[in-house]
């Protein structure tokens, strides 16, 4: 279920680049045509136990007896995936769920949030984003980023992964398993444009907000408090 083993969609017997060290890079050069549309998704095992099952013993089983119901309880888990982006012309900002800031893919910032997905269900990847590649020449820098809105105590329980697909290219994977329960919040990969070109970075760096996020990396944003 869920990011578990997961690597693409699209096809499931392609290779792929797995980014497991921060610092850790993987480059993807222009064609002739420059860089097409790709796309950021992100996937999460999509139950945590709300508690610690009680296992049944054989005697227990001859008995009729089973493990109680709320010991079998499982629960969604609601992951945010988003960016920070920063254009050459200047203008910096963030797209994510939180604050219904979907983007434009036809538009400043050539990015877009496919929507939220609250519980992890979804078959394949849960949320995606998409970069309009043709106007990638435009951007300076794109920060990935996640972060645990609900149902899940650490990184470790979920397994989240995010992975870069540029067409004709091997995708580009990051996954989180972190046990750190007060940083919510992880600064997953970069994204440069280098002469034309994505240069793709492992962050793996963990914040507890997203002001802290954005103060370490430089942007300059204004955050404010708030729920879904």
């Amino acid at each position: 279920m869920g990011a578990a083993g997961f690597v693409s969609p699209h096809d499931d017997s392609q290779e792929a680049e797995f980014l497991s060290s921060p610092g850790q890079t993987a480059v993807v050069n222009p064609s002739k045509e420059g860089i097409k549309d790709f796309e950021i998704g992100v996937a999460w095992d999509n139950v945590v136990p709300t508690k610690p099952v009680k296992k049944v013993g054989f005697l227990d089983k001859i008995l009729g007896k089973s493990a109680p119901k709320e010991a079998q309880a499982i629960k969604g888990v609601d992951l945010d995936v988003g960016c920070l982006y920063e254009l050459k012309n200047g203008k910096r900002g963030a797209i994510q769920a939180f604050g219904d800031r979907y983007g434009s893919l036809e538009e400043e910032p050539y990015i877009s949030l496919s929507g939220d997905e609250r519980t992890g269900d979804a078959e394949g990847e849960d949320e995606l984003i998409k970069v309009n590649g043709r106007m990638w020449n435009e951007f300076k820098r794109i920060v990935i980023y996640i972060y645990i809105y609900e149902g899940a105590e650490n990184w470790e329980t979920v397994k989240p992964q995010i992975q870069v697909r540029v067409p004709e290219e091997k995708p580009m994977i990051v996954t989180l398993k972190a046990r750190r329960q007060e940083l919510a919040l992880c600064a997953v990969a970069g994204l440069e444009n280098v002469r034309g070109g994505i240069k793709m970075t492992n962050y793996l760096e963990y914040f507890p907000g997203h002001a802290e996020l954005d103060r370490a990396f430089g942007f300059g944003l204004k955050w404010d408090e708030g729920h879904k």
